[in-house]
C-alpha cells in the first residue's frame, strides 16, 4: 500500500500560503511608502525628495530666498559655529575643491546653521568669511531651520560630549544641487577628495 500524498500538498499549500502572505505584505509596505513620500513632496512643496524652497536670514540680517540659487548649482552643508572639528574641516574642503572644479562663481556654496539658538546672522556671517572664499551663510528662527531641516533630509540633536560638553550631533554630508534644484549626489565625510572632485566637476558641467 503507498503513503497518502496529502500531508505533502498540505505542507505545499502552506508555503504558498506563506509567501502569498510575504507578498502582501511587501505590496502593502511598497504603498504605505509611496504614500508617505507623496505627503512629504505636498508638504514640502516640490517635486523632489530633498530639497524646496524657503526663506531664511543671510550674514547681513536680510532675508535669503532659496530663489536666488536658481540658474547654479550649489552645495549646502548643515553644521554650527561652535562646531570643533567636522563642520569647518568639511567647510574648508569644499572651498579647496571648489577651487580645483572651476571659477567659484560656477558653483555656490551654502552653509545653514542647525543651532539657530547661538548661531544668529552675525554669527553665520563671520564665519563663513573665515574659509576666504564665497560661501553663503544662513540661520533664521528656529521654526525655520526645522522646516529646512525637513525639507533636506537633516538629522540634527543637541548632545552632551564628555569632553566638549554641549555639542550637537548631526548629518555631516555634503548634498549637491543641479541647476534646476534637483539633489544628484552628496559628499561623504570619509570620502576620497578625487571622488569629491569628479562629482564637483559633473556638477558644473
Amino acid at each position: 500500500m503507498t503513503s497518502s500524498p496529502r500531508p505533502q500538498s498540505r505542507l505545499g499549500r502552506a508555503r504558498l500560503l506563506l509567501w502569498a502572505m510575504v507578498g502582501i505584505a511587501a505590496v502593502l509596505a511598497a504603498l504605505l511608502l509611496f504614500q508617505r513620500h507623496a505627503s512629504d513632496e505636498q508638504t514640502i512643496g516640490t517635486a523632489h525628495p530633498f530639497g524646496g524652497p524657503f526663506t531664511l536670514v543671510d550674514g547681513g540680517g536680510r532675508p535669503f530666498s532659496s530663489a536666488r540659487l536658481a540658474g547654479k548649482p550649489y552645495a549646502i552643508y548643515f553644521g554650527f559655529t561652535r562646531c570643533g572639528d567636522v563642520c569647518p574641516t568639511t567647510l574648508q574642503r569644499l572651498a579647496k575643491l571648489r577651487g580645483q572644479a572651476g571659477p567659484p562663481d560656477a558653483l555656490n556654496i551654502v552653509f545653514v546653521t542647525i543651532d539657530p539658538a547661538h548661531d544668529g546672522p552675525r554669527e553665520v556671517g563671520q564665519y563663513a568669511d573665515l574659509f576666504n572664499t564665497p560661501i553663503i551663510g544662513l540661520t533664521g528662527s528656529p521654526a525655520q531651520i526645522d522646516r529646512v531641516k525637513k525639507q533636506y533630509g537633516i538629522f540634527a540633536e543637541p548632545a552632551v560630549h564628555p569632553m566638549a560638553g554641549k555639542e550637537m550631533e548631526h548629518s555631516a554630508s555634503v548634498l549637491l544641487f543641479d541647476r534646476s534644484g534637483r539633489l544628484t549626489d552628496t559628499i561623504m565625510t570619509g570620502e576620497p577628495d578625487s571622488v569629491a572632485l569628479e562629482k564637483l566637476k559633473k556638477l558644473i558641467r
